[in-house]
């Protein structure tokens, strides 16, 4: 009797499972049901028009966040988005939705030749597209640049600024001319020997010269780009990945030696046109004059300052505990309406 029992119960059991696989069960377990959409990790190449062709540039996108969509211009010109990698261990958590992007002729992005390519202008243009290809618009829409990246955050915001809802100009003056001053500042600061050394390279443009190179990063990168001891793996990697051509042409043979296209570049009587909420970062320790954007913070309609007293050129790494904070709460403030400027 009790065998019966049991194999009563060990048919209603296999039955009961059987029954309930079916219910859990894919039926349709072909690769096209299954993967219908590829899954990239938030990587997008964006097709851009040029005036001579259609080239394509990556993105990254981190989190979802409708109301809040931050785009990260990269200095150079043309070195890549891997030294902001940094943002992603803050804005993300902040519920912010936030987009990595190499700029066309940059590493991860396309690398056309055509030299007509390198300009202001159309960079502008490019980023542009690039804003309307990830959906952004006046009503969720923050542009932060550094550096380079910051002049072109300054000009985009100049021509398409009703397309934001905030800029952020980080570690930028307005002004290359006024930079080229400051550079020189800075340079007197040097000792009388290493600044005759570095003359007579320079005199004969043999800025590639591996001594001249080693100066230059010794004396005068670890003290004003980035002053953290060991340098981090993504500011190295965008060191290693530039694009020296584009980046030559357009800045000059080195952030110490400016020259090219940009050396002329000035915006300092066109910032009271800007209109939209406007935060300019510096730092004490910076190739770039942070009492000159301070002042820049005056001159917008809507301008706020954040000092990085322990940072440099890249303080969103060696002065995060005031870099991002500052940067995040401006977003918060234009986000909740209680901006206000700081004139």
């Amino acid at each position: 009797m009790r065998k019966i029992y049991l194999l009563a119960y060990l048919v209603i059991f296999f039955i009961s499972c059987n029954t309930e696989n079916k219910s859990n069960t894919v039926t349709n377990t072909s690769p096209e049901y299954l993967y219908k959409e590829v899954q990239t990790g938030g990587v997008k190449m964006i097709p851009i028009e040029t005036p001579v062709g259609k080239f394509n540039v990556w993105t990254k996108k981190f989190g979802n966040n409708p109301r809040i969509k931050v785009l990260l211009l990269h200095g150079g010109p043309a070195f890549t988005h891997e030294y902001l990698e940094s943002f992603e261990s803050f804005l993300p958590n902040e519920g912010f939705e936030m987009y990595e992007y190499d700029q066309l002729g940059s590493y991860y992005s396309d690398q056309p030749k055509d030299s007509s390519l390198w300009t202001t202008e159309r960079f502008v243009e490019e980023a542009e597209q690039v804003r309307k290809a990830l959906g952004m618009n006046k009503d969720n829409f923050y542009l932060f640049g550094n550096s380079w990246g910051g002049m072109l955050a300054l000009e985009y915001a100049l021509k398409y600024q009703d397309n934001l809802k905030g800029v952020i100009i980080s570690n930028m003056m307005a002004s290359i001319p006024d930079y080229e001053k400051y550079n020189n500042v800075l340079r007197s600061q040097m000792r009388k020997g290493l600044l005759d050394t570095l003359d007579s390279y320079e005199k004969k443009g043999d800025y590639k010269n591996p001594v001249y190179q080693d100066l230059v990063f010794k004396e005068y990168y670890t003290q004003h780009l980035c002053r953290l001891p060991v340098w981090p793996d993504p500011v190295n990697r965008a060191f290693k990945h530039y694009n020296e051509e584009i980046y030559v042409m357009m800045q000059g043979p080195s952030e110490f030696k400016t020259g090219g296209r940009l050396y002329h570049w000035d915006r300092k009587t066109d910032l009271p046109k800007i209109k939209i909420p406007t935060l300019t970062v510096g730092a004490h320790f910076d190739t770039m004059d942070p009492e000159h954007m301070k002042w820049m913070s005056t001159q917008v309609q809507q301008g706020r300052y954040l000092y990085c007293p322990e940072g440099s050129h890249m303080s969103m790494w060696d002065d995060q505990k005031h870099f991002f904070p500052g940067v995040i709460q401006f977003i918060k403030d234009v986000d909740a309406g209680s901006f206000k400027g700081e004139k």
